[in-house]
């Protein structure tokens, strides 16, 4: 049998995870959405999908292409525990998945098992000098998602010029201590270092730290905690974890600036924040390039 397309537009009522807009769509089984999903059948708004957990919204046009007699396998998943794994790589650019328990660089402590270290390691096989990858961005300790290095100083130079004029869509999922009655927002807030100790904090003077800015809406409501979708504007350090708890709403989990109420959930050596797609050009092409990275396995508990 040809192959077919098949494509809906998201209604109001059906908003929400792909996967079972896929479902209505095809009437295939969970395993097989998954395959599709990873043979690049699957696009929202024209733009390949990488997760059956991507979130959809009312007025998303989802489109599969497939043979409705055939067979879709999902392809292996990566190891749990397993601090990285490669989404996308060339001569110019590698775009990789962190596991949250894992530094991107050495502190001033000097740790040697960072992801930096494991990329240049990784870029060096068949080597016979270590290779280097240039950082663009980073993720705290405690926090999973996509990330994108540079092999070059040049290549660097390129997307951290894309960063500074708010050009890559960075999106974060993340779960708040409390109940946020609004349905979306900003926050625009200076951040400004502390002088004593390793925390930030929000300052109302625009003569003060670096403007940061937030852009955030809710997904779900839960108990006595909120599933936001967050979009950076600008990328300053502890930027979302400063923001939503200068809010009196921290991440879960946040060991810093998350207070008592949000420590009380424990979720291990993370917080319930995560990295879930990336979108840049790239710097030598041009052409537009999605990441995503499905929630991870303790993000799916809490939401269950």
């Amino acid at each position: 049998m040809p192959i077919i397309t098949q494509k809906t537009t998201v209604s109001a009522e059906s908003a929400g995870r792909v996967d079972r807009v896929i479902q209505a769509l095809t009437g295939r089984s969970r395993s097989q959405i998954r395959g599709l999903i990873d043979h690049r059948c699957v696009t929202i708004n024209q733009v390949p999908c990488l997760s059956d957990f991507t979130a959809v919204a009312a007025g998303d046009e989802v489109e599969v292409r497939h043979d409705p007699q055939q067979n879709y396998p999902e392809k292996p998943r990566a190891k749990e525990g397993q601090p990285f794994q490669i989404l996308f790589e060339d001569d110019s650019i590698l775009v990789v998945e962190k596991a949250a328990h894992l530094l991107t660089v050495p502190t001033p402590k000097r740790e040697k098992d960072t992801l930096v270290h494991l990329l240049q390691t990784y870029i060096s096989r068949g080597r016979n000098r270590l290779g280097r990858v240039e950082i663009v961005h980073r993720l705290d300790r405690g926090v999973s998602g996509v990330l994108v290095f540079a092999k070059s100083v040049q290549i660097a130079e390129a997307i951290r010029r894309q960063f500074s004029q708010h050009k890559p869509e960075r999106v974060y999922v993340a779960i708040v201590a409390g109940v946020i009655r609004q349905n979306s927002g900003t926050f625009d807030k200076n951040i400004v270092d502390d002088d004593t100790s390793i925390h930030r904090f929000c300052s109302d003077s625009e003569d003060e730290g670096e403007r940061a800015v937030t852009h955030w809406e809710v997904v779900q409501r839960l108990k006595a905690s909120t599933l936001v979708r967050v979009h950076l504007e600008t990328g300053r350090r502890n930027q979302i974890r400063v923001h939503f708890a200068d809010a009196g709403h921290p991440i879960l989990g946040d060991p810093r600036y998350g207070g008592e109420e949000a420590k009380r959930r424990s979720l291990g050596n993370r917080m319930a924040l995560h990295a879930a797609s990336l979108s840049l050009n790239h710097p030598v092409t041009g052409k537009l390039l999605r990441f995503e990275s499905p929630w991870p396995v303790e993000i799916q508990a809490l939401l269950r």
